[in-house]
């Protein structure tokens, strides 16, 4: 699959558009000043903040591992610091604080602090909100916050080794190479991808 293909898929996961594909797709063009701006935005605390929440939205169950596994925190701090532009690099980092102002708002706790069952409700409402939110933007609108950290989480996971081998059906293509598997005569030739 090449990157075409798995921006296509994520953006059809989350039914919309991805934001950053542009910069993903054309190559990242920062410089090194740039990216170290960037990636000091991302502390420690701000990537197990955001592992949380992609556990939230992808927990890990008996049948596959949750987006923790992935390290889902670290994906989005890799894409958000090299790939995206400053205004979403801004959008991205202002979700944070408004994330827990919503945890704040509903449960006098702050996100990292609540149970997995509230952790999981208030993303359910934020979800709803978002879905609001971008049903009534109008263009030019910046996209909402979660839609970053939803996109990337799906985005995250699904193209990792444990979310494409354990959580999807997995087949590696080609696969090794096996020189001595004997021939009959009649059997049909592999195919190449």
């Amino acid at each position: 699959m090449n990157r075409r293909d798995a921006i296509t898929r994520v953006g059809l996961l989350v039914g919309g558009t991805v934001i950053g594909a542009e910069a993903f797709l054309t190559g990242c063009k920062k410089s090194p000043e740039q990216l170290a701006a960037a990636s000091a935005e991302f502390s420690p605390d701000t990537i197990a903040f955001l592992d949380e929440v992609g556990e939230t939205i992808l927990p890990a169950s008996p049948a596959s591992p949750g987006a923790k596994e992935a390290k889902i925190g670290e994906f989005m701090k890799a894409i958000v610091t090299d790939c995206y532009e400053e205004k979403e690099q801004t959008l991205f980092h202002t979700g944070i604080p408004k994330l827990n102002e919503a945890a704040q708002k509903k449960y006098s706790k702050d996100f990292m602090d609540l149970a997995a069952a509230e952790k999981h409700d208030l993303l359910v409402a934020v979800d709803s909100e978002m879905k609001e939110y971008n049903k009534n933007k109008k263009e030019g609108d910046p996209q909402h916050y979660f839609s970053l950290m939803k996109q990337l989480t799906l985005w995250g996971y699904f193209t990792s080794e444990p979310g494409s081998t354990k959580a999807l059906r997995y087949l590696p293509v080609p696969g090794k190479f096996e020189g001595c598997i004997p021939y009959k005569k009649g059997d049909k030739a592999w195919a190449a991808t």
